[in-house]
Order: structure tokens, then sequence, then C-alpha cells
């Protein structure tokens, strides 16, 4: 394990290195959050940084789908930046490949307190002997739902098959109310998303810890079964996040699957996409009315699961590592705020807080402005039992292929998108549920 400075208080290390006459770094940072308000917010943390150390740091731009190539083309050519914030695909196989300095982001993760993390956000990291990077911010898929109208029924939270299938059978009664509106247009990434939590709801998964695997039968047929009859709880047609969230917004969805960035349209903060339940564009009552799911439970496996995107500080083996250890210590505690309110509505704390308050992240997130063209913060909008649900999903984040050191297997599997066509085509009674576990496993098998 690296050495790393104990010193805590920013400005005692600034005086320190100044008396010393200690060397300060110019770091350079790469983000894949590149949009210019954004990036003004990253800015603005770097100079606090600075400040604070004495060390500078580039913030420099790098485009999501760029950053692979990138990454390896400046690993061969010995020019690394010092930290890469990057997404969760890229934290193995990059530790594989010597491109990240794991020693030195579990030194940080150690220094923080591991079990100030999220479980899940940890856990998506690990590599032998410690993480290939230091967790930073992420979201877990919702299942957002009428609380109001399960109340007014006695139903339920819909946090299992049961509960949701209780549910629509309360309240479907299209065309005014859809028990569901389900994924079912098989080129839309939405749908993969959706079908790979629903899956993971019950603890079925195309890949195991020697690779691609042959998917459990039985508790296939039950997430088969379960997504058919949620489509048919759903409008005809092929249906993605555009649908779900219009329907929703409208009050003829009782349940729909989505992304946190529905939190800001949901409360009537952005223009571009206003809540139509009533005729005032920026009303509250919809969310008000609402509450979410994150872990989700189906028959074969009652602890059930939430799907999680997570992104990571990554500490190259070319950086200043001492001096990139001190930035992302930084950004994970007295910067952490700054980190989170780039976009707190997709940037769940998955450090909850310090030994000394445990909740201390989670309740400055809960307090950061949310919106597009009105602000507020999302614990002004949303109960505080809500708040803890959202956040509470990252215990337990989970993905196909991670756990077991395949996430680039199944996301190939993914990809091919073949486990869509083929739920689309069981939905439209192309063939009955035994047979289409038969051609998953096949399609799944022959996936390049």
């Amino acid at each position: 394990m690296k050495s790393l400075m104990m010193i805590r208080n920013g400005t005692a290390l600034a005086l320190l290195l100044a008396a010393t006459g200690v060397q300060a770094d110019d770091l350079r940072f790469w983000t894949t959050e590149e949009q210019p308000a954004r990036l003004a917010r990253q800015q603005a943390m770097a100079e606090e940084f600075a400040a604070a150390t004495g060390h500078t740091v580039e913030v420099i731009p790098v485009s999501e789908n760029d950053l692979g190539t990138r990454a390896t083309a400046a690993f061969a050519a010995g020019d690394l930046p010092d930290v890469i914030y990057h997404t969760l695909q890229y934290a193995a196989p990059w530790a594989e490949a010597g491109i990240l300095d794991t020693d030195a982001a579990s030194d940080v993760v150690e220094m923080l307190g591991a079990d100030t993390f999220a479980p899940g956000a940890l856990n998506m990291a690990a590599v032998d002997g410690g993480y290939a990077s230091v967790p930073v911010d992420g979201w877990t898929q919702m299942l957002v739902y009428r609380a109001d109208l399960f109340e007014e029924n006695g139903l339920k939270p819909p946090n299992s098959y049961a509960n949701v299938l209780a549910a629509v059978d309360a309240l479907h009664n299209p065309p005014e109310m859809y028990g569901f509106v389900a994924a079912t247009k098989i080129d839309e990434n939405f749908m993969s998303q959706v079908l790979e939590h629903v899956f993971l709801a019950n603890g079925v998964s195309p890949v195991g810890p020697d690779g691609v695997q042959a998917l459990d039968e039985a508790a296939t047929i039950e997430v088969l079964e379960f997504y058919k009859a949620i489509a048919e709880a759903s409008p005809p047609g092929d249906l993605y996040w555009d649908q779900s969230r219009t329907l929703y917004f409208s009050g003829n969805a009782a349940m729909i699957i989505w992304s946190p960035f529905i939190l800001d349209e949901l409360a009537g903060l952005r223009d571009s996409a206003p809540p139509t339940i009533n005729d005032d564009p920026m009303t509250r009552d919809l969310a008000a009315a609402t509450g979410v799911v994150t872990n989700f439970a189906g028959p074969s496996n009652p602890d059930g699961a939430a799907w999680g995107d997570v992104r990571y500080f990554g500490i190259t083996s070319d950086a200043s590592t001492d001096a990139a250890m001190e930035f992302v210590q930084f950004s994970m505690s007295d910067g952490y705020g700054s980190t989170l309110a780039i976009a707190p509505e997709g940037k769940f704390p998955v450090r909850r807080g310090t030994a000394d308050n445990p909740t201390e992240y989670a309740d400055l997130w809960a307090t950061l402005d949310v919106g597009v063209d009105r602000k507020a913060p999302l614990g002004d909008l949303y109960e505080a039992s809500m708040i803890e649900e959202i956040v509470g999903g990252l215990d337990v984040a989970q993905r196909w292929g991670v756990a077991d050191g395949q996430l680039s297997a199944a996301s190939k599997i993914i990809n091919s998108q073949v486990i869509n066509r083929l739920v689309r085509e069981y939905i439209d009674g192309e063939r009955d549920a035994a047979a289409t576990v038969a051609e998953l496993n096949t399609a799944i098998a022959n996936v390049q």
C-alpha cells in the first residue's frame, strides 16, 4: 500500500507545502461530464482543491464514446492523465491491463472508510486485494408508481413481482389507466436496461464465473410470464422511455420503470417535459402522489436486486500518485458536495457520510438543487422516506457479470439485443415460455 498524507485540513496542507518547499503537482483530470455547465462546476472544484493544496488540476473533457480508445492510446504512449472519471465497464479491464493503480484506489477507500460507501458500488469495483477505482456517484433504476392510488386501494408497494401484478389487477382500466407501461421496443437500450432489471430481480443471469451460462429454466419462465403480464397491461405498440414518461405524466399509467432523471421533470422543473396531469405545467401534484422502488424481487430471489449504474475515479499508473490520491480524497470529502452538485438527480451519493456523521453526504445531497428551467432541492420535492429509498438502492446495486468478472461477456449479450427480440416474440405469442428459454439459451451461446 502506498503512503497517503494524513493531513485533512487543506489550509494546513497548503501552508506546509509553502514552508517546506515541497513541489506542488500539476494534475490532469479526464471527465466525461463534458456539458458546459457541468464542466464549469468541475473547474470550480479544481480551483478549490488548488487553493487548499497547491496542486493544480487541468480539467479535460473526453466524450464517453471515445474514452476507451483514448485511454488505451495514452497508456501505450505513457501519457495517461492522473485521474479519470469513468463508467463501470472500464474498472476491471483497465485494472487488468495496468491502466489503473489499484493500490492507490484501495488506499483512498481505506482512508475514507470502506464502510462509509454503498456496498454495491464498492463490490462492483472489487479486485484481488482491493478496488480498481474509487466509487464516486451512481443511480439505480426505479419502479415509479402512483402511491396515492396504491394507498386508496390498499395495495402494497410494488417491490415484488407479486405486488406489481396485484396492482395491475386492481388499477388497470384502459385507456383511462394502464396498469403498467413496459418497454417493448427491441432496438432501444431502454428495453435492455428494463429487462436486465427484471431478470436480476429474479436472480437470473446469462453469465456466471466461467462466462456465458444457460439460463435457469424455471426462474426464467417466471421472468417471462411476469414481463408478458405487464406488457399486456401496457398500451399496444413499440414502447420505450418516451411513451412511459408521457403516459405517467398525463395520469394514465399506474407504474413505469425509469431512471432518476425523471425526478426533476416529475416536479414540473423542466419546460420541455412538463407533467400534464392537470392544467399547470409546473405542478408538483404528481410528484407528491408518486412513490419509487429501487430494490425489486421475483419469486426465485426474495432478496431482490437493484439495477445500478456507478461512476468511478480511477487513479492511473502514470499519475503523480500522492497528489492524485489527495485530489480524489478531496473530491469525496470536503469537495463531495460540489462533485454531487454537477447533476444531483443522476448522482446519488455512493458515500453516505463519514465515521463521525454516517449520513452527512446523503443529507447534503437532498439539499442540492435539481431542475433545468426552475430549481429546487430534492428534499423539498419528495418525502424523506422516498429520498432514503432512492439512495438506498446503491447498497444492493447489481449488473450482470460484475460479481463474476464477466461484465464484458454480459455486455456483448446485452448489446446484441437477442434477449429483447426473443422476449418480444414471446409476448407476441410466437412461442411458449419453455421454448423461449431454449431459444434464449441458443442465442446467448452464439453471441460473439
